[in-house]
Protein backbone atom coordinates (compact mmCIF):
# COMPACT_ATOMS: atom_id res chain seq x y z
CA UNK A 1 0.00 0.00 0.00
CA UNK A 2 1.28 3.43 -0.87
CA UNK A 3 2.21 5.42 2.22
CA UNK A 4 1.07 9.05 2.57
CA UNK A 5 3.79 11.70 2.36
CA UNK A 6 5.33 12.75 5.67
CA UNK A 7 3.56 15.60 7.39
CA UNK A 8 5.33 18.91 7.05
CA UNK A 9 6.19 20.69 10.25
CA UNK A 10 5.99 24.11 8.71
CA UNK A 11 2.37 25.00 9.39
CA UNK A 12 2.10 28.25 11.30
CA UNK A 13 -0.04 26.64 14.02
CA UNK A 14 2.60 23.96 14.63
CA UNK A 15 5.44 26.42 15.05
CA UNK A 16 3.52 28.74 17.31
CA UNK A 17 2.30 26.12 19.77
CA UNK A 18 5.30 24.18 21.06
CA UNK A 19 7.33 25.89 23.77
CA UNK A 20 9.52 24.61 26.61
CA UNK A 21 10.89 27.16 29.08
CA UNK A 22 13.79 26.17 31.33
CA UNK A 23 15.45 28.29 34.04
CA UNK A 24 18.96 27.04 33.22
CA UNK A 25 20.57 24.66 30.75
CA UNK A 26 24.00 23.96 29.33
CA UNK A 27 22.98 24.68 25.72
CA UNK A 28 19.54 24.99 24.16
CA UNK A 29 20.78 23.23 21.03
CA UNK A 30 22.13 20.35 23.11
CA UNK A 31 18.82 20.15 24.95
CA UNK A 32 17.02 20.16 21.62
CA UNK A 33 18.87 17.06 20.49
CA UNK A 34 18.29 15.37 23.83
CA UNK A 35 14.54 15.97 23.65
CA UNK A 36 14.02 15.59 19.90
CA UNK A 37 12.81 11.98 19.91
CA UNK A 38 10.06 12.82 22.40
CA UNK A 39 8.80 15.89 20.56
CA UNK A 40 5.74 15.48 18.36
CA UNK A 41 6.23 18.66 16.37
CA UNK A 42 8.26 21.79 16.00
CA UNK A 43 9.18 23.10 19.45
CA UNK A 44 10.94 26.14 20.88
CA UNK A 45 13.26 25.61 23.85
CA UNK A 46 13.91 28.82 25.77
CA UNK A 47 16.45 29.04 28.60
CA UNK A 48 16.82 31.76 31.18
CA UNK A 49 20.52 30.99 31.42
CA UNK A 50 22.99 28.95 29.37
CA UNK A 51 26.10 27.63 31.07
CA UNK A 52 27.76 26.32 27.89
CA UNK A 53 26.30 28.35 25.06
CA UNK A 54 28.21 28.22 21.81
CA UNK A 55 28.39 29.92 18.47
CA UNK A 56 29.93 28.93 15.15
CA UNK A 57 33.08 26.81 15.25
CA UNK A 58 32.21 25.87 18.86
CA UNK A 59 33.14 29.32 20.12
CA UNK A 60 31.69 30.24 23.52
CA UNK A 61 28.55 32.39 23.36
CA UNK A 62 28.02 34.78 26.24
CA UNK A 63 24.66 33.90 27.80
CA UNK A 64 23.86 36.10 30.79
CA UNK A 65 20.46 36.15 32.45
CA UNK A 66 18.11 38.46 30.58
CA UNK A 67 19.49 37.82 27.12
CA UNK A 68 17.63 35.58 24.68
CA UNK A 69 18.83 31.98 24.34
CA UNK A 70 16.52 29.65 22.43
CA UNK A 71 16.44 26.80 19.96
CA UNK A 72 13.76 25.79 17.50
CA UNK A 73 13.70 22.01 17.04
CA UNK A 74 12.41 20.82 13.67
CA UNK A 75 12.20 17.46 11.94
CA UNK A 76 12.68 18.51 8.30
CA UNK A 77 12.02 16.37 5.26
CA UNK A 78 14.16 18.16 2.66
CA UNK A 79 17.65 17.33 1.42
CA UNK A 80 20.46 18.56 3.72
CA UNK A 81 21.45 21.43 1.41
CA UNK A 82 17.86 22.71 1.48
CA UNK A 83 17.57 22.29 5.23
CA UNK A 84 20.59 24.59 5.70
CA UNK A 85 18.76 27.44 3.95
CA UNK A 86 16.61 27.84 7.04
CA UNK A 87 19.38 30.02 8.44
CA UNK A 88 18.04 32.74 6.13
CA UNK A 89 14.49 32.15 7.39
CA UNK A 90 15.76 32.55 10.94
CA UNK A 91 17.61 35.78 10.10
CA UNK A 92 14.55 37.27 8.42
CA UNK A 93 12.35 36.25 11.33
CA UNK A 94 14.74 37.85 13.80
CA UNK A 95 14.65 41.09 11.85
CA UNK A 96 10.85 41.03 11.67
CA UNK A 97 10.56 40.41 15.40
CA UNK A 98 12.96 43.25 16.15
CA UNK A 99 11.12 45.63 13.84
CA UNK A 100 7.84 44.73 15.54
CA UNK A 101 9.30 45.38 18.98
CA UNK A 102 11.34 48.50 18.19
CA UNK A 103 10.01 50.04 15.00
CA UNK A 104 13.63 50.58 13.91
CA UNK A 105 13.45 48.97 10.47
CA UNK A 106 16.16 51.15 8.97
CA UNK A 107 18.64 50.39 11.75
CA UNK A 108 18.66 46.63 11.24
CA UNK A 109 20.65 44.69 8.66
CA UNK A 110 21.61 41.08 7.96
CA UNK A 111 25.23 39.95 7.79
CA UNK A 112 26.05 36.82 5.82
CA UNK A 113 25.88 34.09 6.82
CA UNK A 114 24.04 34.24 10.14
CA UNK A 115 24.15 37.52 12.08
CA UNK A 116 21.71 40.35 12.67
CA UNK A 117 23.15 43.84 13.07
CA UNK A 118 21.68 46.85 14.86
CA UNK A 119 23.26 50.22 14.13
CA UNK A 120 26.15 48.29 12.55
CA UNK A 121 26.88 46.19 15.65
CA UNK A 122 26.23 42.49 16.15
CA UNK A 123 22.99 42.02 18.04
CA UNK A 124 22.10 38.40 17.28
CA UNK A 125 23.61 35.19 15.99
CA UNK A 126 22.21 31.96 14.58
CA UNK A 127 23.64 28.44 14.82
CA UNK A 128 22.17 25.57 12.82
CA UNK A 129 23.07 22.03 13.87
CA UNK A 130 21.57 18.83 12.51
CA UNK A 131 21.61 15.09 12.91
CA UNK A 132 20.33 12.21 10.78
CA UNK A 133 19.18 14.32 7.85
CA UNK A 134 19.56 11.38 5.47
CA UNK A 135 17.90 8.93 7.85
CA UNK A 136 14.43 8.18 9.22
CA UNK A 137 14.71 10.52 12.22
CA UNK A 138 16.11 13.87 11.02
CA UNK A 139 16.58 16.67 13.52
CA UNK A 140 17.43 20.31 12.95
CA UNK A 141 18.19 22.64 15.85
CA UNK A 142 18.14 26.35 15.03
CA UNK A 143 19.89 28.07 17.91
CA UNK A 144 19.35 31.81 18.31
CA UNK A 145 21.06 34.20 20.69
CA UNK A 146 20.09 37.86 21.04
CA UNK A 147 21.84 40.42 23.23
CA UNK A 148 18.70 41.86 24.78
CA UNK A 149 20.25 43.52 27.82
CA UNK A 150 24.01 42.89 27.65
CA UNK A 151 26.74 42.37 25.06
CA UNK A 152 30.26 41.02 25.39
CA UNK A 153 33.03 43.55 25.78
CA UNK A 154 34.45 44.47 22.34
CA UNK A 155 37.89 43.41 23.56
CA UNK A 156 36.61 39.82 23.61
CA UNK A 157 36.10 39.69 19.83
CA UNK A 158 38.91 39.31 17.34
CA UNK A 159 40.27 42.30 15.41
CA UNK A 160 38.13 43.16 12.43
CA UNK A 161 35.02 41.43 13.74
CA UNK A 162 31.79 43.37 14.08
CA UNK A 163 31.58 44.76 17.63
CA UNK A 164 28.73 43.35 19.72
CA UNK A 165 25.86 45.53 20.91
CA UNK A 166 22.75 45.00 23.03
CA UNK A 167 19.18 46.05 22.39
CA UNK A 168 19.05 47.88 25.71
CA UNK A 169 22.27 49.74 25.02
CA UNK A 170 21.28 50.84 21.53
CA UNK A 171 17.60 51.65 22.05
CA UNK A 172 16.90 51.94 25.78
CA UNK A 173 14.23 49.25 25.40
CA UNK A 174 14.08 46.41 27.90
CA UNK A 175 12.48 43.30 26.39
CA UNK A 176 12.16 40.03 28.28
CA UNK A 177 13.18 36.75 26.59
CA UNK A 178 9.58 35.51 26.81
CA UNK A 179 8.25 38.65 25.12
CA UNK A 180 10.90 38.33 22.44
CA UNK A 181 9.88 34.74 21.73
CA UNK A 182 6.25 35.89 21.48
CA UNK A 183 7.35 38.08 18.57
CA UNK A 184 9.88 35.68 17.06
CA UNK A 185 7.82 32.47 16.94
CA UNK A 186 5.10 33.77 14.59
CA UNK A 187 7.67 35.64 12.51
CA UNK A 188 9.62 32.43 11.96
CA UNK A 189 6.41 30.50 11.26
CA UNK A 190 5.58 32.88 8.43
CA UNK A 191 9.00 32.52 6.78
CA UNK A 192 8.97 28.75 7.28
CA UNK A 193 5.63 28.54 5.49
CA UNK A 194 7.00 30.68 2.64
CA UNK A 195 10.08 28.48 2.38
CA UNK A 196 8.21 25.18 2.28
CA UNK A 197 5.48 26.48 -0.06
CA UNK A 198 7.52 28.65 -2.43
CA UNK A 199 11.15 27.63 -2.01
CA UNK A 200 14.21 29.73 -1.34
CA UNK A 201 13.65 32.43 -3.97
CA UNK A 202 11.43 34.75 -1.88
CA UNK A 203 13.72 34.35 1.14
CA UNK A 204 16.75 35.16 -0.99
CA UNK A 205 15.11 38.31 -2.37
CA UNK A 206 14.01 39.48 1.08
CA UNK A 207 17.38 38.74 2.66
CA UNK A 208 19.25 40.65 -0.04
CA UNK A 209 16.99 43.66 0.47
CA UNK A 210 18.35 43.91 4.04
CA UNK A 211 21.92 42.68 3.46
CA UNK A 212 24.79 44.49 5.15
CA UNK A 213 27.58 45.75 2.87
CA UNK A 214 25.97 44.48 -0.33
CA UNK A 215 27.95 45.89 -3.26
CA UNK A 216 30.80 46.91 -0.97
CA UNK A 217 34.30 45.51 -0.30
CA UNK A 218 34.51 42.76 2.35
CA UNK A 219 36.91 40.04 3.43
CA UNK A 220 35.86 36.38 3.56
CA UNK A 221 37.97 33.98 5.63
CA UNK A 222 37.82 30.22 5.28
CA UNK A 223 40.36 28.61 7.56
CA UNK A 224 43.63 30.38 6.83
CA UNK A 225 42.50 31.52 3.39
CA UNK A 226 41.34 35.15 3.16
CA UNK A 227 39.71 36.51 0.02
CA UNK A 228 39.01 40.21 -0.53
CA UNK A 229 36.45 41.48 -2.98
CA UNK A 230 33.04 43.02 -3.49
CA UNK A 231 30.00 41.33 -1.96
CA UNK A 232 27.97 40.91 -5.13
CA UNK A 233 25.00 38.76 -4.03
CA UNK A 234 24.04 35.37 -2.64
CA UNK A 235 23.17 32.66 -5.13
CA UNK A 236 20.27 30.20 -5.23
CA UNK A 237 22.16 27.90 -2.85
CA UNK A 238 22.83 30.65 -0.31
CA UNK A 239 26.51 30.93 -1.22
CA UNK A 240 28.28 34.27 -0.88
CA UNK A 241 29.20 35.61 -4.33
CA UNK A 242 32.43 37.56 -4.05
CA UNK A 243 33.84 39.48 -7.01
CA UNK A 244 37.62 39.64 -6.72
CA UNK A 245 40.10 41.22 -9.13
CA UNK A 246 40.79 37.76 -10.56
CA UNK A 247 37.46 35.94 -10.51
CA UNK A 248 33.93 35.73 -9.19
CA UNK A 249 33.77 33.20 -6.37
CA UNK A 250 30.89 31.26 -4.83
CA UNK A 251 31.76 30.73 -1.18
CA UNK A 252 29.58 28.25 0.77
CA UNK A 253 30.97 28.96 4.24
CA UNK A 254 33.24 31.66 5.61
CA UNK A 255 33.63 34.34 8.23
CA UNK A 256 33.02 37.80 6.85
CA UNK A 257 34.88 40.91 7.99
CA UNK A 258 34.12 44.49 6.97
Amino acid sequence: MRQPPPKRLSAKSDLRSGRIVLPEIDSTNAEGFRRAAALDGATWILAGLQTAGRGRRSRPWSSPQGNFHATLVLKPIEAPEQVALRSFAAALALRDALVRLTGLAGNLSLKWPNDVLLNGGKLAGILLESAGLNGPDPVLCIGIGVNLIAAPDPSQVEPGAVPPVSLLQETGLRVTPEAFLDALAPAYAAWEATFTDEGFAPLRAAWLSHAARLGEPIRARTGSDIREGVFQTIDVAGNLILRTPDATLAIPAAEVFF
